[in-house]
């Protein structure tokens, strides 16, 4: 990785500008960026730029000073869009612009509103927009995610060497939720019957990237049931408005009834109540990486994608993951049979789950915020 001109004097930048991912797994994992940047520069104002789908993730964190919504389906939709918030940008004078984001329009944005220091990886023909060019090391597409989002730092010579490469090197990602989502996720857990000191279950069945990612409702309704019998578990079902029909499967198959949030809630409710649970049960997905940032214990169930790129980065999570030849495939459809899922039993996660709840008795309302 080389820097293009002179390198970035950390002392001589008072406002940054960094391009936000635009998922919120990939937010999750650019945390540890995001947190070195406020460490690299600590007299510097620092500004996120994200769409709005993913702003809640950092509503309460400590290393952004502000949030700039990038409304492209609202008021920055369209060619008239994109020069208002171009304006917007300019008008705030940044020094520097990160951009954590892969796209050639992150790079136009930051250039067209005249931020003088541009720093990104030469991905999606942008590299003339870049003052501050870096280019991706092979070894970085081995690791975890989070140091692809690294590797931007250490590619202007602002982390020394290469993090993914230094064992003595650990990035943390948390994150945290603010006050009135929580007040909000325990009013709803308060009014569907949760008890003080009653195990919380969250179950995650979706995952945005097609269905070879999903594990089987049915099977999900199972474990459900049986925590819910055998630990008094009282069962919420999370997911996106576009998955509702996957919590109605589970819900449908199950002798209790669960509460059923998917398409309810905010992402900083969901959040919140991710929070509260005493146990996740995921998919890979946004929402796996979001309990891992709020260090709720959690079992990642995993087939078509790599664990070892996406996977839950936290020691409270246990992947679950059969090793079959054909995984990981990186597929949306499965177009053999399924075998990456349907191979891990009932009875597999059923037990991480019952060594999970036994390790750390976590209950509503007990749990330490």
């Amino acid at each position: 990785m080389k820097v293009q001109m002179r390198p970035i004097e950390p002392g001589r930048v008072r406002k940054i500008l960094v391009r936000g991912t635009n998922w919120i797994g990939d937010a999750v994992m650019s945390v540890p960026a995001l947190k070195e940047i406020r460490r690299l520069f600590p007299q510097a104002e620092v500004s996120l730029l994200v769409r709005p789908w993913v702003k809640d993730v950092y509503s309460a964190v400590d290393f952004v000073d502000e949030i700039i919504e990038y409304d492209k389906r609202g008021a920055h939709q369209g060619w008239s869009g994109l020069r208002r918030i171009v304006h917007e940008i300019r008008q705030r004078r940044f020094d520097l612009a990160i951009l954590l984001q892969n796209a050639m329009e992150a790079a136009l944005i930051a250039w067209w509103a005249g931020i003088p220091q541009r720093l990104g990886y030469t991905r999606d023909g942008r590299g003339l927009f870049l003052t501050h060019r870096c280019k991706i090391d092979p070894d970085v597409l081995k690791v975890h995610q989070i140091y692809y989002y690294l590797g931007i730092l250490s590619g202007a010579g602002l982390l020394p060497g290469t993090p993914w490469r230094n064992g003595a090197y650990r990035p943390s990602v948390d994150v945290r939720v603010r006050d009135a989502d929580a007040a909000a996720a325990r009013e709803l857990l308060t009014k569907s019957g949760a008890l003080p000191g009653q195990i919380i279950i969250g179950l995650n069945p979706g995952a945005a990237y097609g269905w070879a990612k999903r594990w089987l409702t049915d099977r999900y309704a199972r474990v459900a049931d049986e925590l819910a019998e055998k630990r008094g578990a009282k069962i919420l079902i999370f997911g996106a408005a576009d998955e509702r029909h996957l919590a109605r499967e589970i819900a449908g198959q199950m002798r209790h009834t669960p509460v059923v949030c998917s398409g309810l809630t905010s992402l900083g409710q969901l959040m919140a109540l991710i929070k509260d649970c005493s146990l996740f049960i995921t998919n890979d997905s946004g929402p796996m990486h979001l309990a891992a940032a709020l260090d709720v214990p959690q079992i990642a169930i995993f087939g078509s994608t790599s664990e070892t790129a996406t996977g839950p980065f936290s020691p409270r999570a246990h992947v679950i993951k059969q090793a079959v030849e054909c995984s990981p495939c990186f597929l949306r459809e499965c177009p053999i049979d399924f075998r990456c899922m349907t191979r891990i039993s009932v009875e597999q996660v059923l037990s991480v789950a019952v060594k999970q709840l036994d390790r750390e008795p976590r209950g509503f309302l007990t749990i330490d915020d």
